[in-house]
């Protein structure tokens, strides 16, 4: 499709209009201009966009809108359909994919360190630009990744930020070779984070609240699961907290070994209560968060997936009920991630 053929036609997405619980309804059906692409954007035709908790944090207003009538959604995958003119990297046909980092300036300190998801210029998509719970959307190309031919648009669609924000995660709660891992929350992003560090030779226990993600983290083979507020069988060596609950703060460093490592991966928590330095953090625990992702950790995770090829337990919605899947979500109600089909 060329600009000209895109101008005056129609697309429909879902649009945060009012922020406020599920139960409120705060999402909305529109029709918008189809926009032709900018000098440097993709024009892409969506084929799925994974559900990620931080577009229900968006949704019920944990996170402050950053834009009106925003369209939720950075897990995309789908088909290039026009590029701006100075593309170079991706042609009309191409399988892409879009995850929640949108832009950096390029040229803070941060980003001239490697550290762009530090950039405080940094725009994330369905937050600062639109979305994927649309028919089609527009992302900036430099911040595109090549996808492969072969696994369905569903499978491949929560690597693009419950697979690569895990990745980070686990980088950052520096897990020992061989050590013991602690996942407190078994959602999308910690039933692929769990299959990683397997396949790096971890051990790892599973604590979490729902009977059917205990069940998926001992089939993936977890050595142990139990109730979020349980204590694992063993010291660990690091855990890392998906879950976006403060109090397990606390409970997770208490199970740490000496040295040992928490790292917080989500965007947002509940307050976390008074902590007890000799039992949380002496004999040099620590406590670490997870701020996005850089680019580098995108192609890093997707370089791993292609030589261990996790399984992904996806639920399929499809995009006209975006609202039942954010519904679910926060009714605890997914096992595994929960995945929007346009086709």
């Amino acid at each position: 499709m060329t600009a000209a053929e895109s101008a005056g036609q129609r697309t429909t997405a879902w649009v945060v209009e009012r922020p406020g619980p599920m139960c409120s309804s705060p999402l909305r059906r529109v029709q918008r201009m189809l926009e032709p692409p900018g000098p440097r954007e993709l024009l892409i035709e969506v084929g799925a966009c994974g559900v990620c908790r931080t577009d229900l944090h968006l949704a019920e207003g944990d996170l402050p809108p950053h834009r009106p009538a925003c369209t939720p959604g950075h897990e995309i995958v789908g088909r290039v359909l026009s590029t701006g003119r100075e593309v170079r990297d991706f042609s009309p046909g191409d399988r892409v994919g879009a995850a929640w980092l949108a832009s950096t300036c390029g040229g803070c300190r941060y980003c001239r360190a490697g550290r762009e998801n530090l950039c405080p210029n940094s725009r994330y998509t369905g937050w600062d630009v639109q979305g994927g719970y649309a028919g089609h959307t527009l992302v900036d190309a430099g911040y595109a990744y090549p996808l492969p031919e072969g696994p369905p648009d569903e499978d491949l669609a929560p690597l693009l930020c419950a697979g690569i924000i895990g990745y980070r995660a686990l980088e950052r709660a520096q897990l020992p070779p061989g050590g013991r891992l602690g996942i407190y929350g078994l959602g999308a992003s910690g039933h692929l984070t769990a299959q990683l560090a397997l396949a790096r030779g971890a051990t790892v226990h599973v604590l979490t609240r729902a009977a059917s993600a205990r069940r998926l983290a001992l089939e993936l083979g977890a050595s142990s699961v139990g109730d979020a507020y349980d204590t694992p069988p063993e010291p660990l060596d690091s855990a890392i907290l998906f879950a976006p609950v403060g109090d397990l703060v606390p409970v997770a460093l208490a199970a740490l070994d000496r040295g040992g490592t928490l790292a917080v991966a989500g965007i947002h928590l509940t307050d976390v209560p008074a902590l007890d330095y000799r039992r949380h953090l002496f004999q040099e625990r620590s406590l670490r968060s997870v701020t996005a992702n850089t680019r580098e950790d995108g192609l890093a995770y997707l370089a791993e997936v292609a030589r261990h090829h996790p399984t992904v337990h996806v639920q399929r919605y499809p995009m006209n009920r975006a609202d039942a899947a954010l519904a679910d979500l926060a009714a605890d109600r997914v096992t595994g991630a929960a995945v929007l089909i346009t086709q």
